[in-house]
């Protein structure tokens, strides 16, 4: 929880210095007796800022009966195991164009079958979903995540980036969605305190690693042809998250809180038949050399 009370802070905070009135409203929920998940959480959900145009924070902490099958596609033993998950997960969809979408998360589960250990896992990690591509935002970016990993050794960050670059890919169109970051799954090294140090390390970087990047573009001028481009991205964002991602298809197969599950989704999108971009643009630019999978540190 005070994970998520600092990051909502922080884009207040940018929402007063933009002019801006507009506060996320904290919906706390409660699972009802019955229901295949119980639990409770809280969703933070700020809608037609200056700075963000939709910006989502959700803390959740549910068990349920069975683990659902997009958990254990790792660990067929655990199939149908009891289960206890919690975490953190945010998305921000910024308002100007030249500002990237970014999503940020970190989460732990327990299986318990009757009659053995615990078995405990934790998955997370950010990354960047730019519309205009800026070296000088990936290498921070990159950077930033690279230095949260470092205590936990030199291979956390090249293994977790690789899988990054290979998870949040729109398969059917071979595009990334964006320019990467971080992303591990099913991690148990070191035990579980080695596990929460991590993902704790992971979302105090999240401010230092996107916050610059805000301040640096929010003020950059932008027109129709830029939200149009943006609309048309913030599609391809959306065939990832409801076509190939496992978070959003644990929390529905388990009987998640729907309305927290997709928060993760933007405002308003666009999708154009046969979108291509003018050769040679800014746009252009983007899938040609940002969303490469490449060395940024």
């Amino acid at each position: 929880m005070g994970l998520q009370s600092s990051i909502v802070d922080a884009v207040e905070a940018h929402e007063r210095a933009a002019g801006s009135t507009v506060r996320f409203a904290r919906d706390a929920w409660q699972k009802e007796p019955g229901e295949p998940l119980q639990g409770q959480g809280l969703t933070c959900i700020l809608e037609g800022g200056e700075v963000f145009e939709r910006a989502g924070v959700g803390f959740s902490h549910v068990s349920g009966p069975r683990l659902p099958p997009s958990a254990t596609q790792h660990r067929a033993e655990l199939a149908g195991a009891p289960f206890a998950a919690m975490g953190v997960s945010l998305v921000f969809h910024p308002r100007n164009p030249y500002v990237p979408t970014v999503h940020m998360n970190v989460r732990m589960i327990e299986a318990i079958r009757p009659g053995n250990e615990p078995v405990c896992w934790f998955g997370g990690g950010m990354d960047l979903t730019p519309h205009y591509g800026f070296a000088e935002d990936c290498v921070h970016f990159h950077q930033t995540c690279r230095d949260a990993l470092a205590p936990f050794g030199d291979d956390k960050y090249p293994r977790f980036k690789t899988w990054c670059d290979d998870y949040f890919l729109n398969k059917h169109r071979g595009e990334a969605r964006g320019i990467g970051g971080i992303f591990f799954d099913d991690f148990a090294e070191g035990g579980a305190d080695n596990g929460f140090a991590l993902i704790r390390a992971v979302g105090e970087a999240f401010l230092p690693a996107y916050e610059p990047i805000v301040r640096r573009r929010q003020a950059t001028p932008w027109g129709e042809r830029e939200r149009q481009h943006q609309l048309v991205r913030r599609g391809r964002y959306v065939e990832f998250n409801l076509v190939w991602d496992r978070g959003t298809h644990f929390g529905l197969q388990s009987g998640g809180r729907t309305e927290s599950i997709l928060l993760s989704m933007p405002p308003q999108v666009a999708w154009t038949y046969q979108y291509q971009p003018e050769p040679g643009s800014p746009e252009a630019e983007l899938t040609e050399r940002y969303l490469k999978a490449q060395a940024w540190v």
